[in-house]
């Protein structure tokens, strides 16, 4: 039985000591250890084993590659950051200028200024911007300044769950409104709203329902005439478009919203922004600030890593999100017949095929977005989403589909040597 001190001070180990920590490294020695003991692993192979099964970092988060054709996938952690994010994100790691005014008076400044900024400079409509940790907080926020002990009145049609079995009208009675109800399912008019309008009304609330679609005898009252009512609008836009998007026209966007009369808008970044996990709060300044300085706001706050992945989101390259929602299908076929080509000549049954992907994450239902897969064996999903790099794709029958637009280009390789290492045929 090789003993620990002497793993431990295997150089290899000793790295990894130093990237993961001591703890991580002796659990997997101790790992190793345990197999010698049972026979199953030959003594001079323990080190090796214990290098083998340690993670890339020290988070049991494990990085995967979405190849579901779902471009927003909450289960995988929803928009992939931009480069530019990631790199924001490492500078922002250590002791920051987030709420120290470095260049004039040395002392505090306005946390997030220069995320505020961007936010602003993105939507000119937006009289002022505030961010906090999600959507969801977002209108806990605007419903608990808002309408804390009064009324918000929405249609009935809008009161929509928003994933985990989270219900918005559960979410907004919690803040102590009370919701006031109108119309039906299918069908509200504005005399609906204007009917029900009082002294006690806090504010109207407008959701987009973004995770399922109506069609056929359906009406709703549009942003422009519920402007008119003279009560704060608020528009819950879900999916985070900022302004109109030529791949989605009837996804509405914060932008078009404020033009048309809306007090403020609420939206998530971490969908079609394509940034990080924070919620996005735009219109009238006074009711911004009458947000911003709610002692609920500071509850609600982003740290320093979301403020910098959010604002290289705003003014960086384009983020994966928009680059798979933009991805042409014949450059999408081309790069799945090569893929196909490639394996089929290593011995691994592959077939370049068409597909449908999707926006995911709460946003455009409706839309499906042409693509192209590479199509394996079924029996090949489950050792994909064990193999490091996890790969996810989604199966059709006895077909394991790998959509690519949720691939950027520059992982095809990686893709490759993920499936080469785990099917089949000839390795790599």
């Amino acid at each position: 039985m090789p003993r620990t001190d002497v793993l431990l001070a295997d150089a290899r180990l000793a790295d990894a000591s130093r990237r993961l920590g001591r703890t991580l490294v002796r659990r997997a020695v101790a790992d190793a250890q345990q197999r010698v003991r049972e026979g199953a692993l030959a003594p001079e192979r323990a080190a090796e084993a214990a290098l083998a099964a340690l993670p890339e970092a020290a988070t049991s988060l494990r990085p995967v590659v979405n190849a579901t054709g779902v471009l927003v996938h909450t289960n995988l952690g929803r928009a992939p950051l931009s480069p530019a994010a990631v790199e924001a994100v490492r500078a922002a790691s250590g002791p920051t200028d987030v709420e120290f005014d470095l260049a004039g008076s040395g002392r505090r400044a306005r946390r997030g200024r220069g995320t505020l900024a961007a936010l602003a400079e993105a939507v000119p409509a937006a009289e002022a911007v505030h961010v906090v940790n999600n959507n969801a907080a977002a209108l806990v926020l605007a419903a608990t300044a808002l309408a804390q002990g009064r009324e918000i009145v929405i249609s009935r049609g809008e009161l929509v769950e928003i994933g985990d079995g989270f219900r918005l009208p559960e979410l907004l009675a919690s803040t102590g409104a009370r919701l006031v109800e109108v119309g039906t399912t299918n069908r509200t008019h504005l005399d609906d709203y204007a009917r029900v309008i009082g002294p006690d009304t806090g504010c109207l609330l407008k959701v987009h329902p973004s995770n399922f679609a109506l069609t056929g005898f359906v009406s709703s009252v549009p942003v422009a005439q519920l402007a008119t009512l003279g009560v704060p609008l608020v528009h819950d836009i879900g999916s985070g478009l900022l302004r109109p998007h030529p791949a989605l026209p009837d996804e509405p966007d914060a932008a078009t919203s404020l033009t048309a009369g809306a007090d403020l808008v609420t939206a998530s970044a971490d969908k079609l922004l394509g940034g990080p996990q924070a919620g996005l709060l735009l219109g009238r300044r006074d009711l911004v600030e009458r947000l911003r300085t709610h002692p609920l706001a500071r509850a609600l706050r982003v740290d320093k890593l979301t403020l910098a992945a959010l604002e290289a989101t705003l003014l960086g390259p384009q983020p994966p999100v928009q680059q798979g929602l933009l991805a042409g299908p014949a450059k999408l076929a081309a790069r799945a017949d090569a893929l196909a080509k490639e394996l089929t000549a290593r011995g691994v049954a592959a077939e370049p095929v068409p597909s449908e992907a999707r926006v995911g994450g709460g946003g455009a239902p409706g839309v499906a977005l042409p693509s192209a897969a590479v199509a394996l064996p079924a029996g090949l999903a489950a050792p994909l989403r064990a193999g490091r790099p996890a790969v996810v794709g989604r199966v059709h029958g006895d077909r394991l589909l790998l959509d690519l637009r949720t691939v950027p280009e520059e992982d095809d390789a990686t893709l490759l040597g993920a499936v080469l290492a785990v099917a089949p045929g000839e390795r790599a």
